[in-house]
This record gives structure tokens, sequence and C-alpha cells, in this order.
């Protein structure tokens, strides 16, 4: 085996000169992105920012107008935050499965890469829930407790009508659960299986409750980067999935998605948005990460064809009859900043500049020969699309080739304040407006429309065109879910 420390010479050999430090990478935000040729070596563009986690004294940076506070600090890899209606705030902390199968050289490589970003050393046990309790909505943790333990690489969660509902990455677990509640003392049932193993490339699976409180959406992530495992390992997989919050009952909405996580309603038109992560080794800039609106039975092109009819020319056998169908996304992101997280800001209490539109916490780059992401960005909406570029909101992730952490998803907290998950620095950030504002009382992240309230319309529940690759139906092999609230 490659001992690793020559690993970097041989990417210096196998990888040409690229032009990512040349590349404007703002001409790849927004609806209509710069597109350069593909480029493809034997080994894919690499730099990788060591994790060197935060000091005590230190904290990210946010514009005029905002402060930022460490929420909760010593957690164990949090990657996801919701807040309850009675304003606690649930932290999702988790680590990807292991044993995952090699299939390609490639493989070795991306592994030694993803645990140099994701920092070494001894590491706390994850794969938990902790809930943080603000009493007198101060924006200051009161209570800390670990609500539920030994799950199996958990992500999204959501609650309704005394229920929790949280995605492992093998199926939806629902647990009885009352506002206010520490502790959990019955064991879950399995509401519907997941794809998971024993591949299970992209293992996050995120939730959102639909307005109407009866259906839950969640993200099955592609089991590749572009087919390489072959179609079989794709069943399921690389869609957002409508399952019937009472009976199970699963099929998928939207299809061709090669990683989505994020989802999000928007609270005035009550679309599903997401933000996804694009293929990798096309060179440092392609494809554009983004974010979208999920329209139902749609197909966004993976892994035959990017950013609408853009042909990946590495997918063999080639479908020009799926290309044909493929819709472009609404937003990109530019290349390779791995969006992760995603939340309205609607309902906050930030100061009127970031109040109208969508926050995306960009994970980082790995596949460019220079740095891309590592930061919370602001996309200003009007009438429920985005209006703007992007506006840098919480820097400082990166020190120089180095990384003191990286953000992953947010949330609104329970004064109105944004909360960002930085899974390589194990704190949860709080950003508030500079003069103290906060809102008049706690709003959770599932927002469920009242009776009056307009509804989207009914498409109807037939399959999309994609059943090859993401049929609507349960896979047939699919394990029963490790892990529990003990």
């Amino acid at each position: 085996m490659t001992d690793v420390r020559i690993l970097p010479l041989l990417f210096a050999l196998a990888s040409p000169a690229s032009a990512a430090e040349n590349f404007d990478t703002s001409t790849q935000i927004g609806p209509d992105p710069v597109l350069p040729e593909p480029e493809m070596s034997l080994l894919p563009d690499l730099k990788v920012a060591e994790v060197i986690g935060w000091q005590q004294d230190e904290v990210p940076v946010v514009p005029e107008g905002l402060v930022v506070t460490a929420y909760a600090r010593d957690l164990a890899n949090p990657r996801t935050v919701h807040t309850l209606p009675n304003g606690d705030v649930l932290v999702v902390q988790s680590r990807g499965p292991e044993g995952k199968p090699v299939s390609r050289p490639k493989d070795l490589i991306r592994g030694w890469i993803m645990s140099i970003a994701h920092g070494g050393g001894e590491q706390k046990a994850s794969n938990l829930i902790t809930l943080l309790r603000d009493t007198n909505r101060d924006g200051a943790v009161d209570e800390r407790h670990d609500l539920l333990t030994d799950l199996n690489s958990p992500f999204g969660v959501a609650w309704i009508d005394d229920m929790l509902y949280v995605a492992a990455t093998d199926a939806i677990l629902v647990y009885p659960y009352t506002l206010g509640q520490t502790e959990m003392v019955v064991e879950p049932e399995v509401l519907t299986p997941l794809p998971g193993g024993p591949i299970n490339h992209h293992w996050t699976k995120d939730l959102a409750l639909s307005p109407d409180g009866e259906s839950l959406y969640v993200s099955v992530g592609s089991n590749s980067n572009i087919a390489e495992n072959g179609l079989e390992a794709e069943k399921g997989r690389a869609a957002i999935w409508q399952v019937d919050r009472e009976t199970g009952a699963s099929r998928v909405h939207a299809s061709g998605l090669r990683n989505p996580n994020g989802l999000t309603f928007h609270p005035e038109t009550g679309a599903l948005w997401t933000v996804v992560n694009e293929r990798d080794e096309l060179g440092p800039n392609l494809v554009p990460d983004y974010m979208t609106s999920v329209e139902e039975g749609a197909f966004y092109g993976w892994p035959w064809s990017y950013y609408g009819d853009h042909v990946d020319r590495r997918v063999h056998p080639q479908r020009p009859d799926m290309v044909e169908t493929a819709i472009a996304p609404d937003y990109a992101l530019s290349s390779h900043v791995a969006a992760l997280g995603l939340t309205f800001s609607y309902q906050s209490a930030l100061p009127e500049a970031w109040r109208s539109g969508a926050f995306v916490g960009e994970h980082g780059s790995w596949n460019r020969d220079a740095f891309n992401g590592y930061k919370v960005v602001y996309v200003p909406f009007v009438d429920g699309r985005p209006s703007e570029k992007t506006q840098d909101v919480v820097t400082g992730f990166l020190d120089g080739d180095s990384a003191r952490g990286r953000p992953v998803g947010l949330g609104i907290d329970g004064t109105g304040a944004l909360l960002v998950a930085d899974d390589a620095g194990n704190t949860v950030w709080r950003v508030a407006a500079a003069d103290g504002s906060i809102s008049p009382s706690p709003m959770g992240t599932d927002q469920v429309a009242s009776a009056s309230a307009e509804a989207p319309p009914d498409t109807g529940t037939g399959e999309p065109a994609q059943t090859e690759i993401a049929p609507a139906t349960l896979p047939a092999s699919t394990a029963a879910p490790s892990g529990g609230g003990q």
C-alpha cells in the first residue's frame, strides 16, 4: 500500500497544472454559470485544508450589524441543527458508517483526503442527538442533554404531533416525544427503510416536513461519483423521496440529484428547496454545486448530464433520452464548495438586510487546487426566487492552508438567530443581531400551514421517468436499522 506521506507527490505528478487559481469563481454564482471544458487526469486536483480547530478565544468573522458567539462547544461532529416549537435546539452529531467497500484506487486516496479534512487524532463517540435549552432566551445554553445515542449515522430530524422523526442512514425512525422531554424511554419504530450499505457512498439522509404536515421529504444521495459502481447500486438513490407520515409509503419526488441536502420549504411559496453537491473529477471548475427548487417528477441530470444537457462523457451507456428530459437547477453556488446546509431567514430576528433570503452552509472544497467554500453565504430572494449574487456572512474558517472548522447544517434558533453547525470545529455557532434583537416567541424549524393557507397543487402520484436509477419503490434488500435510543 502506498505510504500516505508520498501521496501529495503523486498528486503533483499525476495532475496537470489547472486554471483554478486564475478562474473567477464569481462567474459560477447565479442562474447562468460559466461552465468551462472538462479537465480529466489520472488523479484529481487536490488541495485539502487540514483541521486545526478553534482556540477558546477565537470565533468566526461576521459583517457589521451581526455578532457571533459559541452556542455549544465540545460536540462530536455536529452536522445539523433543528429547532423545536418550544425553542429547544436538537444538534445531530454523526459520522459515516464504517467498512465501505473500496472499488477503485481513487477511493483509497479519497478516504485519506476525507480523514484530513475532518480532523485527525482521538475523537469523541458520535452518532447522537443532543438537546440544547436556552431557558431565558438570552442566546446562551442553560441545559444540555444527550437525547438519543448509538444511532446509525443520523442526519435529518422533524417533529410534529408529539412524534420525533429521525433519518438514520438506513431508515426513518419514529419516537414518541413530547416537547420538554430531556430523555427518551421508548424504542423507536421504523417508518420506512432507506437505501443503506454496503457501499453507502453518500450516507447523509436529510428530512423536511411538508407544509400540510402529512409527508416527509428525505434526501438520498448517489452511491458513487458518476455511477461507477453500476446502476443497480443506484436504485432508490440520487433522489428526494416523499414518505407518507402515517403509513411509511414512499415514492420518488424528484431524481437525478447527485447528493441533495438542506431540504427546506420556502415559507412564502411552499416550494421545496435543496442544495446539491455535484460530481467530481472534471477539473477544479466543474461542476458547480447548486441550490434549486425541487419540482415534482423532475429529473436533474445525474449521472448522464449536468446543468441540463451538458453531457458527462465518462458515463456508459450514454442516455440521450434522459439528457433530453434533464432540467437545469435554479442557482449555481460555484464548483466544489460542498453546500450541505440551507435555511430561509424570513422568520429570523436578524437585521433587515439578512431577513429575506436563504443562508447556505458551504463545507469547503477538496477537488480543486485553490480553496472554495468554507463559509456561510446569503442569497437574497425576491418573489420566491434568488435575486442577486451570494454575500459572505460567516467566514474565518480558513487560516492559510488550515481550517479552524467547516460549516455544515444551518437553522434559526428560538430567539431568531442563525445557528451554524461546524462539524470539524465541534461547535455550533450563533449569529445574532448586534443590537440584541430577538423574535417575540420561539418558532420551530417545522412550519405547518394553517387549514386556510393555500396548499401547493396536487400533481398526482405518477412515477418519474428515471425508474432504472431511482425507482418509486422501496429497495428490496435494505437492512433493518441499527441503534436506537438506549
